[in-house]
């Protein structure tokens, strides 16, 4: 019996040994719902633990003590009562210790009641698109990790492809209700410090909620396979404290009527084709290479190239309204809320003299405006 009692003694001090920030257990997070699931799952790993250790030992108390080598003669019951009853009891107790705290938590991660503040989270291949309800402000955020270190052309960074152009910026003490959709394919949100993980779904809305206790950056991805670029696909969210966030907030606002402004004046302007070009190389590097490769040869039979398209080649209006509204059924996004009208311009020009093409064609903002507006060229 005192090996028995020093087994179930090492059992209950296992887990504090690997929960002290170990990469192979769960985070605790930032959250106390993410400090609930923690918990819940430590103390339903020691119980594991513990029944794990006293079944065994009993088992194996029983083969050496009991072994026909000395001399034991075997029970000759068939069946016991009392004991089927202690079987059925005891683990119906057990489940039942397990089951109230884990549906206390369920329950409180469900509850997106009483939000301080709506953001809709949108995932399309690739990126993730954030919309802060009733406030006007919304934007795409783009893995940002270069090129480079993806080609295993430069040593890989810290935060290597968990890193983004902009992050989703949010107040810390504060409840966040988000809902989840998707552009096209099944997406699924998650950041683990969070303990966060809701599917984007086509067609329909899902609901998840935090509060954040402490301010920082916290990274996540998408965690469903959604296709090629699915691990390009990250989430990083920036906890600000609510002044900081509000401070944001109003610079969002500001920064938004004043683009609003310089594609006014742009299109009073005439940009020149070198202008044009260095603007849509970029562009396309980011929003485009993804399917149709940094070379225009796209993937054959999946995406198709851009050098020698008969898009890109031929009629122009063709050219703008499928840049401008996208393909239906394809993985072709419509890109005239994700790029400015300079942007939109300027990848155009880029794709119809680029690769070989030398179309020759030179498309100003005020011809993609004109389009949006319903007028073709």
């Amino acid at each position: 019996m005192k090996k028995l009692s020093s087994l179930m003694l090492l059992c209950l001090l296992f887990p504090q040994l690997v929960s002290a920030n170990s990469k192979y257990n769960l985070r605790q997070g930032v959250t106390d719902i993410s400090e609930n699931v923690y918990q819940l799952h430590m103390t339903i790993f020691i119980i594991c633990c513990v029944i794990g250790v006293v079944v065994f030992a009993v088992m194996f108390w029983a083969l050496l003590k009991h072994r026909k080598s000395k001399g034991v003669t075997p029970a000759t019951f068939h069946e016991s009562t009392k004991v089927e009853i202690l079987w059925t009891a005891i683990p119906f107790v057990i489940l039942i210790a397990m089951a109230v705290p884990a549906t206390k938590t369920l329950i409180a991660m469900e509850d997106t009641t009483k939000a301080d503040i709506t953001i809709k989270v949108t995932g399309s291949q690739w990126k993730w698109h954030y919309e802060y309800m009733g406030h006007d402000v919304g934007f795409y955020s783009l893995l940002s990790t270069p090129q480079e270190q993806i080609k295993n052309a430069q040593n890989k960074g810290d935060n290597y492809l968990l890193e983004v152009d902009k992050p989703l910026v949010i107040p810390t003490n504060q409840k966040v209700r988000f809902l989840m959709t998707s552009d096209d394919v099944i997406h699924s949100w998650w950041v683990p410090d969070f303990a966060v993980k809701k599917d984007a779904n086509p067609g329909f809305i899902n609901e998840a909620w935090t509060r954040v206790n402490e301010p920082g950056t916290y990274r996540g991805q998408c965690a469903e396979l959604c296709g090629k670029d699915h691990g390009f696909m990250p989430v990083v969210v920036e906890a600000k404290p609510p002044e900081e966030f509000d401070a944001w907030l109003a610079e969002q606002k500001q920064a938004k009527q004043a683009q609003a402004q310089a594609d006014a004046e742009l299109l009073e302007q005439i940009l020149s084709e070198d202008e044009l070009m260095a603007s849509g190389e970029q562009v396309y590097i980011t929003r485009c290479a993804a399917c149709h490769q940094p070379t225009g040869l796209g993937l054959p039979g999946v995406f198709p190239a851009i050098k020698g398209s008969p898009i890109a080649t031929g009629d122009i209006n063709d050219h703008i309204d499928i840049v401008v509204h996208g393909k239906p059924g394809t993985a072709m996004q419509a890109f005239v809320g994700q790029l400015t009208l300079k942007e939109l311009a300027a990848v155009v020009t880029y794709q119809r003299n680029a690769f070989g093409n030398e179309t020759g064609d030179i498309v100003q903002p005020s011809v993609i405006q004109a389009y949006i507006d319903g007028e073709e060229q």
